[in-house]
């Protein structure tokens, strides 16, 4: 099994390197228009030529996956403070686009956890439409959408599973079909397990991103890990892509779902090794503290287990 790495949003062996400086909307009260304006552009520019930066990083490590920042850009969806940010970083773009593509890096996003299709609240589903479509059109701005994936969880249960489906199943019809064409949907820690989410995606025809730290503290009663992982490749089926999974390790057994700083080998070794029976090649995600240290770690411990090989800085062949 051909696996391939990669890391989430900064390179903390890069000096001030994090893409996701941001602006308050209070902030931007208190701003002149003109002054407003000049700052939401320089730190979109600014987030821009960061995120080239931990992009040529990730090249210059060969490390194949990389998640782009969800705060490039500031106030991005805010109804009173929104602009047209793509129109006036086309350069920063184009750069992002032309390094993406030579290396064929593969890109994706991950908005945060309000951004859902479950609750009770018609306006948290218009919201979670504004900044999905935010993800999307920064993708496309880069001219990259159609090789990234923008990643969410199905949502909160609100006290009743079954209702919390049935609105994500209406909700979802409000994601443009372009928008959706570009999504995968997340298992959880405590709530959705890996099997519930599976249900979704196979209904929806969504991949699933499997997070086997949130399996391991959220299991499926009665269904053994054997049993899910072929139908997690299946989702991948007709993507062009390897089936991608995000991996961490727990912070301690107190803290079970807290990621750790690192990863740890004995924790996900079992994994690989499961994995390597239903696909011959993975794409991980890796979501550990230390970010891109904690990947090369990683990568440096599993290159001396026994039949393992190391193709290059980021792949290894298990």
């Amino acid at each position: 099994m051909l696996t391939s790495f990669g890391f989430v949003s900064t390179a903390l062996n890069l000096y001030e390197a994090s893409p996701a400086k941001t602006m308050t909307y209070a902030t931007y009260q208190k701003r002149e228009e003109k002054e407003r304006t000049a700052q939401l552009l320089a730190i979109t520019k600014n987030n821009l030529e960061r995120t080239l930066r931990v992009l040529h990083y990730c090249v210059a490590h060969e490390l194949p996956l990389y998640r782009m920042s969800s705060s490039i850009v500031p106030l991005a969806t805010h109804p009173e403070a929104a602009w047209d940010f793509l129109e006036k970083t086309k350069k920063e773009c184009k750069e992002i686009e032309k390094l993406v593509k030579k290396y064929n890096i593969r890109t994706s996003m991950h908005p945060n956890q309000y951004t859902l299709f479950t609750s009770p609240r018609p306006e948290v589903t218009v919201n979670a439409v504004k900044d999905m479509q935010y993800h999307y059109d920064l993708l496309k701005g880069m001219n990259i959408e159609d090789r990234s994936y923008i990643n969410i969880h199905i949502g909160g249960a609100y006290g009743d599973k079954s209702s919390a489906l049935e609105r994500f199943y209406k909700n979802i019809k409000m994601l443009p079909s372009d928008v959706k064409s570009r999504m995968t949907l997340e298992n959880d820690d405590k709530t959705f397990t890996t099997k519930e989410t599976l249900e979704v995606c196979e209904k929806e025809g969504i991949p699933l991103m499997f997070d086997y730290h949130h399996y391991k503290a959220n299991p499926d009663d009665n269904t053994a890990l054997e049993e899910l992982l072929p139908r997690f490749v299946a989702t991948w089926k007709n993507t062009g892509r390897p089936p991608k999974v995000h991996l961490s390790s727990p912070k301690d057994e107190k803290a079970y779902r807290s990621h750790h700083d690192y990863v740890s080998l004995d924790y996900v070794l079992p994994f690989f090794k499961m994995m390597s029976d239903f696909t011959d090649e993975l794409d991980v995600m890796i979501e550990a503290k230390q970010k891109d240290r904690a990947v090369l770690q990683l990568i440096d411990e599993l290159e001396k287990v026994r039949g393992f090989k190391r193709m290059s800085g980021g792949t290894i062949l298990m």
